[in-house]
């Protein structure tokens, strides 16, 4: 996918890129396969912020996809190619034999007229979703299922790839996108190749309006704000009160652990810090 840039006519378009769309085959969705999810500005369901900096941005439909790809066994055309707001990566829709249309991620080199397919016996090319224990080693893999029959929750963004290492027992050894080694059941399910879209890390924002528009609010430094609204703030000049760093709620910012330990940390064979646990690979 090409990226364009412009002419520095203004200083905003002096660094901006975007993409020339040139691989969408089709523009409007497939009403089917789309619904209505009102916006939330980062509030829970008693209104108060959870996440800052977020709000406003251009009116979207979410696309329904088949995160799943449990339809078994039964050819799939792509009868096109879509651009999708709510995810960095294309969707690609599918119509089955026997008539039922699925968006699923577009892997590289799928393109419209390929047929596909989802089950243990269909072939390993991209774009198929197989279970783990029927891929072979070696291959990469995205849309990966985190457990069985949940649907595929793990590499999923534009450009996004994983690699089957070895397969034990009842666990696979997968290399993630971070480079973390995790262990995960061989019933899951996986879909083959690489997310498309691969030039979406070369897109420059540029310009403030383009950020609004998709929905994210300025990023405003505790140090500009007052004494009452941020343990940085207040005082003359630029200066945070001879604090350590901290977030607004006075938790520490750096270097204070606030992920509890969870029951599933084992699976995690190699962490993405080297220095944490001595991998075999």
């Amino acid at each position: 996918m090409p990226i364009k840039t412009f002419k520095p006519y203004t200083q905003s378009r002096r660094q901006m890129s975007v993409s020339i769309f040139s691989d969408i085959t089709k523009k409007s969705p497939e009403k089917s396969l789309i619904k209505i999810v009102k916006k939330n500005g980062g509030r829970n369901n008693t209104g108060q912020v959870m996440v800052r900096f977020r709000g406003g941005g251009h009116k979207r439909f979410y696309r329904i996809i088949d995160f799943k790809r449990d339809k078994f066994n039964i050819p799939a055309e792509v009868i096109s190619i879509e651009y999708d707001p709510n995810r960095s990566s294309r969707i690609a829709l599918l119509q089955y034999k026997d008539g039922e249309r699925r968006y699923i991620i577009q892997p590289v080199g799928v393109k419209v007229g390929d047929f596909l397919m989802s089950g243990p016996d269909a072939e390993i090319k991209p774009g198929n979703a197989l279970p783990l224990v029927s891929i072979p080693v070696g291959t990469f893999i995205h849309n990966l299922e985190f457990m069985k029959g949940k649907g595929g929750q793990l590499v999923r963004s534009a450009g996004a790839v994983a690699q089957l290492l070895a397969k034990e027992d009842d666990y696979a050894h997968i290399k993630m996108p971070s480079g973390e080694i995790r262990l995960i059941q061989v019933k899951c399910y996986a879909t083959i190749g690489q997310v498309g879209n691969l030039d979406h890390e070369n897109i420059v924002i540029g310009s403030a309006g383009r950020n609004r528009h998709i929905g994210r609010k300025p990023h405003v430094r505790g140090t500009a704000m007052n004494s009452v609204d941020h343990p940085h703030g207040g005082g003359r000049g630029r200066s945070k009160g001879n604090n350590q760093p901290r977030s607004p709620w006075n938790q520490p910012a750096k270097g204070f652990k606030t992920r509890p330990k969870k029951i599933w940390d084992w699976v995690i064979v190699s962490h993405r810090n080297k220095d944490r646990t001595h991998s075999h690979y």
